[in-house]
């Protein structure tokens, strides 16, 4: 867990160095919209964070799928466990010789 957090704290750092060393305004326009004097670093850091919610939510809809087959399918194991669990009758006694076959059945 502590190997995480140093790696959180590393890129943390990264992003902060990133956005000091490029704060110049830039002027961006998009379809009809113009903005003048923008950060390059916010600028290039609200791409990311776009790009991030298009690639993370088709994943997230993909694992809310998954988790939802295996409830599904852990709920079949255990109805099929406690099927399997039952008895399915009164068991023969042991030493009894089997029943009666049918005739022409060798």
């Amino acid at each position: 867990m502590a190997f995480g957090y140093l790696v959180v704290a590393i890129v943390a750092a990264a992003v902060a160095v990133f956005a000091l060393q490029n704060g110049e305004p830039t002027s961006v326009r998009f379809i009809v919209w113009t903005v003048d004097g923008f950060p390059l670093a916010g600028l290039i850091l609200i791409s990311l964070a776009g790009g991030l919610v298009v690639a993370g939510v088709p994943l997230m809809i993909q694992r809310w799928r998954l988790r939802a087959r295996l409830r599904a399918a852990e709920r079949r194991v255990a109805e099929l466990q406690a099927t399997s669990a039952r008895p399915s009758g009164p068991a023969p006694a042991p030493g009894t010789p089997p029943g009666p076959r049918s005739p022409g059945v060798p």
